[in-house]
């Protein structure tokens, strides 16, 4: 007997370690995003970009290779580059944009 509660004991234990150690991971399946709703983003974002931030004017430099170096990301489907890129040049421009 004493044998047998001592297996249940540690069958116990293992479990409950397991089910902490699940209880920790992200929880990414569920913020898994589909296809269209990161191309749907993409697009918001780059607009938002677009319309913030258009140089004009002599001597402006041109495009924005970044922004489009995003947009083609996201064109071919690199959405999650695409989109820390557009991010990351609203942030430093200082233009807000909706949270995800």
């Amino acid at each position: 007997m004493a044998y047998s509660s001592m297996m249940t004991r540690c069958h116990r234990t293992s479990l409950l370690s397991i089910l902490a150690a699940l209880a920790s991971l992200p929880v990414a399946v569920q913020a898994q995003q589909t296809n269209e709703q990161l191309a749907a983003r993409c697009a918001e974002l780059g607009a938002l970009f677009d319309r913030f931030n258009t140089r004009r004017g002599e001597g402006s430099g041109g495009p924005d290779m970044q922004r489009l170096g995003a947009g083609i990301d996201c064109q071919r489907g690199r959405y999650q580059q695409g989109i820390k890129t557009l991010e990351d040049l609203l942030q430093r421009n200082r233009i807000s944009y909706p949270p995800a």
